[in-house]
């Protein structure tokens, strides 16, 4: 997580929250990813927790702790729309 908070300060640019709401939100969504993974049904391997600019991943391994992957939900104001959506519209 202090990787993923160093990174956020470094290189994410969000008007939507500070660095220090960042961390808040991490923490919350690592809980939410750890109870979604401890209470997975028994044929799923992950847990999974996000919001708009985060996404948190417990995936099971053989061993007894799962890996972790932290994504940062990337999204620009200036991205095109999708061709559903540009289609769509048009309608």
């Amino acid at each position: 997580m202090e990787e993923a908070i160093k990174a956020y300060d470094m290189f994410i640019v969000c008007i939507d929250k500070t660095p220090d709401k960042f961390e808040e939100s991490l923490v919350s969504l690592m809980q939410k990813a750890i109870k979604a993974y401890e209470t997975r049904g028994p044929n799923l391997r992950h847990g999974i927790a996000l919001d708009r600019q985060v996404t948190i991943i417990l995936s099971q391994t053989e061993e007894e702790r799962p890996l972790c992957g932290i994504y940062f939900n990337l999204h620009s104001p200036y991205q095109k729309q999708s061709a559903v959506k540009a289609t769509s519209a048009t309608k």
